[in-house]
């Protein structure tokens, strides 16, 4: 059912009216306390619930962005006041040049880099040019009203209060905004797989003196396809996310069911932090943003549901130049020169002389010396690269945003997508009230096709192509432009109509993997190679859920709880592929022993026991677990995958393949010692409990977290830090963070369950540091409140009216 907006309207409007002038008495009474600054400009009305969950009521797109700054500021001013340094290239300035960002806006390896970056894209007006373009090419108007209200709210929460987070209070770098900064923190992200990902290659690259100083000759080929393949693998195996789909025919009520689950870093400024917008007769959805943006990324509205995962399509391609030999910084194209423009930028450096550096920068985009640490990409005197971004043009993220938020449905969410083509390196699974799903990989990618890629390869470019889908493309060459699509918004970038989707399958998934499986009775296949791969491995985690979720599927009458269950089963598919085979195979090692990497003869005849006995699990209470966790990262590292099982992986079998454990190859009894040795070094009992190792420290005392890494399979995904000297893994990197479980029932109001793992700020003064961190724990979800029904029924209720002074 939907909601009638006009009906939406009067309530809303009559909220918005009933909050300012709600008595002091009543106040106290029914919202605890209400805070009503001096009358301004730009305003909303924010209903917090339990756990510090904002509900921003606004008349329009400026407010509703005033209300959306106001309160991400109140919860994460330090963690938003760093990104903005960082994007208007002020770290070296406020912390040194040495030191290093927290990588949630570039792969950047130090401060002055980047600076050195980010001053240059200020310097040039790249933000401000995307902002001028007209829709779709650039933003509407509906987004640049939210940026500009989105900086008023954080500007006017500055104003208004004394900060308590020792993490900035009475710093000099947290300063006011302006709407350009929060233009380019869109940006930023944006670019993070493109540019984001060669700030260092950028910044340093240098045209050589002379043929003597030309520096290293052309890249090994074998070499670079191997350094292509870690850049950009098959899964992503760093942030990376599932989500799940299932349609009308698997439910128990012929509605649509959906499950996100996004892997993303637990500190720094690409948290999630979650809220519920609402315009009167115009918008209301709930849901989660990357701190920053004045949008819900991941979320749900009334009859929609979606989730993103980091997609495999490869954001960026290389454009090898051949120089002009008596000039290294012209390039020639059919035999004609052109000039490289030079881009000199100066940064101020705390208590030193300020540094100036020049980058080059040509038609594809800017010349890099490097990809990463692993590919050199050497300038010469007779060869460069540029490396061409195409999300360098792209500020339409707030707009894509905005469309699958006021969507009804899938094919709604899939015209919006098609529309505004904002997204640069993630893709969308969904599910809708009526039973539909969907997924697309609605990437914004260069438009390399695979016959480009076969006429215009460079010798590079024919190794990195198959194995990982960089392109490095002939520069010298005018026909090996990338051309353009008509369905596409802008040149040299695919079109929506080449974008692999699947709609109204049973179920569709992902968890990193290309598009191949999103439902493995339909696999999808033809897409050209800079999407992804097909016909090749899956990653354990990929394995794990297509099976968990095709048999969930299967079972049929699907309900919101069947989702909440499959988020937290923590099932451990490399442990039921191996385990068992594990323990049979230590157990007949000859005299109980195994000798270690240091070549100490190691007792593990306990080790047996445990892992024979271990349940399968990662949840806090499973023995044996950590003892298992240890032992397969070492076995994974020592032993290439083709050498790891005796059944190799079939293209026709692509889930259940490869399997059977070699436990006769080197390295599978060095790993078992290894593993055994070091936690007892660490005073770790081989049985022990997970959650007595593996936890975070939140307000001085320890929270046990289950879950598991990559490689290990889990769904309920975690990235921790191993700390033996502090008791285990002390720490989470990345993992499950805005978790999500929709679905609908008829009502009005979605049945929807949510979970914030780290909470909603990260000032440990707040009280909403770590409540959702305990939830977590437990296992436990806070039941969205979405319909005004709910909020107005929260005993936490807490209304606040903030406006501009």
């Amino acid at each position: 059912m939907r909601i009638r907006p006009r009906r939406l309207a009067v309530a809303a409007v009559a909220l918005l009216a009933a909050a300012a002038t709600l008595p002091a008495a009543t106040a106290a009474e029914r919202a605890g306390r209400e805070d009503r600054p001096s009358h301004g400009g730009l305003s909303a009305v924010i209903r917090y619930t339990e756990y510090g969950i904002p509900h921003i009521v606004a008349h329009g797109w400026a407010d509703l962005g005033f209300g959306t700054g106001w309160a991400q500021a109140a919860d994460q001013v330090c963690v938003l006041a760093d990104g903005f340094v960082t994007v208007r290239g002020e770290r070296s300035r406020y912390f040194g040049a040495d030191a290093a960002p927290d990588a949630s806006l570039s792969s950047a390896s130090g401060n002055l880099a980047s600076d050195l970056y980010f001053r240059g894209v200020r310097q040039a007006g790249t933000v401000e040019k995307l902002l001028a373009q007209p829709a779709p090419a650039g933003p509407s108007r509906a987004a640049k009203e939210l940026m500009r209200g989105y900086a008023a709210g954080y500007n006017a929460w500055l104003r208004q209060h004394r900060i308590t987070d020792p993490a900035c209070a009475g710093a000099a770098w947290v300063r006011p905004v302006t709407t350009l900064d929060v233009a380019a923190r869109g940006h930023a992200l944006a670019v993070l797989g493109g540019q984001g990902r060669a700030v260092d290659g950028i910044t340093a690259a240098r045209p050589p003196a002379s043929a003597a100083t030309s520096g290293a000759a052309v890249p090994d080929v074998r070499a670079a396809a191997r350094a292509a393949r870690g850049l950009f693998p098959a899964h992503d195996s760093g942030m990376g996310s599932n989500a799940v789909a299932f349609g009308g025919v698997t439910t128990a009520n012929g509605r649509g069911l959906l499950l996100g689950n996004p892997h993303y870093p637990w500190q720094g400024g690409r948290r999630f932090w979650q809220s519920q917008q609402t315009i009167p007769g115009r918008l209301n959805v709930a849901g989660a943003s990357l701190l920053g943006s004045p949008t819900v990324s991941i979320g749900h509205n009334a009859q929609v549901a979606w989730s993103h995962t980091v997609a495999t399509g490869v954001p960026l391609s290389l454009h090898q130049l051949t120089l002009d030999p008596a000039d290294p910084t012209v390039y020639l194209v059919d035999g004609k020169p052109e000039r490289m423009t030079r881009r000199t930028v100066t940064v101020a450096v705390k208590d030193g002389a300020p540094v100036t550096r020049t980058q080059w920068w040509t038609r594809h985009g800017p010349v890099v010396n490097a990809l990463g640490r692993t590919l050199p990409l050497p300038w010469t005197t007779t060869t460069a690269y540029a490396l061409h971004d195409p999300n360098a043009a792209n500020l339409r993220g707030s707009d894509t945003a905005l469309g699958l938020s006021t969507a009804r449905d899938t094919d709604d969410m899939l015209d919006a997508l098609r529309r505004t083509q904002g997204l640069p390196w993630v893709n969308t699974i969904a599910a809708d009230s009526a039973g539909h799903t969907l997924f697309t990989q609605s990437q914004v990618v260069p438009r390399i096709t695979d016959d480009l890629a076969r006429r215009c390869s460079t010798a590079l470019g024919k190794a990195t192509y198959p194995s990982s889908g960089l392109a490095v493309l002939d520069g010298s060459r005018g026909d090996c432009a990338l051309g353009r699509d008509r369905d596409a918004v802008q040149a040299g970038v695919f079109g929506p109509a080449r974008m692999p989707t699947l709609k109204d399958a049973p179920y569709a998934e992902n968890s990193n993997n290309s598009a191949w499986l999103a439902n493995a009775d339909r696999p999808l296949t033809g897409y050209e190679r800079v999407f992804g791969d097909f016909g090749t491995p899956r990653s354990m985690r990929t394995r794990g859920a297509i099976e968990d979720v095709a048999a969930m599927a299967g079972h049929g009458r699907l309900t919101v709880r069947d989702l909440q269950r499959q988020q937290f089963a923590n099932r451990v598919p490399a442990g039921d592929l191996t385990a068992a085979d594990a323990a049979r195979a230590c157990a007949a090692l000859p005299g109980g022993t195994a000798t270690s990497s240091t070549g100490v003869a190691v007792d593990v005849r306990e080790a047996c026991d445990v892992l024979a006995a271990w349940d399968r699990t990662v949840d806090t209470g499973s023995r044996g677990a950590l003892l298992f966790d240890r032992f397969w990262r070492k076995l994974t590292a020592a032993v290439p995958a083709d050498r790891l099982w005796r059944v190799p992986f079939s293209p026709a079998d692509p889930v259940r393949t490869p399997h059977t454990l070699n436990t006769a190859a080197p390295g599978f009894a060095t790993a078992l010692a290894d593993a055994v040795a070091e936690l007892r070094a660490a005073g770790v009992e081989l049985d022990a409990p997970l959650g007595r190792h593996q936890f975070v420290v939140r307000d001085g005392r320890r929270v046990p977290v289950h879950g598991g890494t990559e490689s290990l399979g889990v769904w309920n995904k975690i990235e921790p830090v191993w700390k033996p000297a502090q008791g285990g893994y002390a720490e989470v990197t990345t993992g499950s963070s805005y978790i999500q479980a929709v679905g609908w029932d008829g009502s009005r109001c979605p049945v929807a369950r949510t979970l914030l793992s780290y909470s909603q700020s990260s000032n440990p003064d707040s009280p909403h540091h770590a409540d959702q961190t305990r939830l977590y724990a437990d296992e436990r979800w806070v039941a969205s409140r979405f319909c005004e029904k709910d909020i107005l029924s929260s005993p936490a209720l807490r209304v606040v009216r903030v406006r501009e002074r």
